[in-house]
């Protein structure tokens, strides 16, 4: 018989913020697999459900997700990845591929789930939600993301001028993530919008290395990946 992959969301970055489900699911699957940016690293997610289980109850998996845009290099850590995964299931047993926020918002485990069902479409996978790091965010900020009919939009910042100002534009509140790489442009942007005042950027939000910091403090800070500008108008 064939295991199930579960594609588990373990929440922002504070342990207590993982479901009862989550947690149920990672207590009675054999196999724990977490994405990491490279071997020998620990990854966010692993850091999350550490305090859940003793390394020695279950059979880990890292697998690799390297920080590149070179197709031939991904297709290859991809393929690596989901015949590691289908190995264990062949063997009956439950894997709990484990993310950070919810599996499928932003998450690794999408394209996981998708070359799974395309390759091995008689695996079962169940996908329990998590809490996201923008619901962190707004939580942490004391920020509503919407109320009544306003607009909100998640957005992947990007060193596209017209195109957030676009989004700023027609949205009430604006979620940028990935806003690590492009923050000057994108603080440039506020300043001209007249914004910047109504900006807030948050890196590893509730964990315990969680950085709030306002946009009128960013210049020259460098952030980490892990980061994201909540624009509330």
């Amino acid at each position: 018989m064939i295991g199930t992959l579960y594609g588990l969301g373990v929440g922002p970055g504070d342990p207590e913020l993982i479901t009862v489900k989550a947690f149920r699911k990672l207590k009675e699957s054999a196999v724990v697999a977490y994405p990491k940016k490279q071997r020998g690293s620990k990854s966010y997610a692993q850091k999350i459900i550490d305090a859940y289980f003793k390394p020695e109850e279950k059979e880990l998996i890292g697998l690799v997700f390297p920080m590149t845009k070179d197709q031939g290099i991904l297709d290859k850590k991809w393929n690596e990845t989901v015949e590691s995964v289908w190995e264990k299931l062949q063997q009956g047993k439950d894997v709990a591929f484990v993310t950070e926020g919810d599996p499928l918002l932003y998450s690794t485990f999408i394209h996981m789930m998708r070359l799974m069902q395309e390759r091995y479409p008689e695996v079962r996978i169940e996908v329990v939600p998590g809490i996201s790091s923008i619901n962190g965010a707004a939580s942490r900020l004391g920020i509503p993301l919407a109320d009544g009919d306003e607009q909100v939009a998640i957005v992947p910042a990007r060193d596209d001028y017209e195109a957030m100002k676009k989004v700023l534009q027609d949205n009430d509140c604006v979620i940028f993530i990935k806003v690590a790489k492009v923050i000057e442009p994108m603080l440039e942007l506020l300043r001209d919008m007249d914004l910047l005042d109504k900006a807030s950027v948050v890196t590893k939000v509730t964990s315990d290395e969680e950085v709030i910091w306002k946009a009128t403090e960013l210049d020259g800070v460098e952030l980490e990946y892990l980061t994201l500008m909540v624009v509330r108008k």
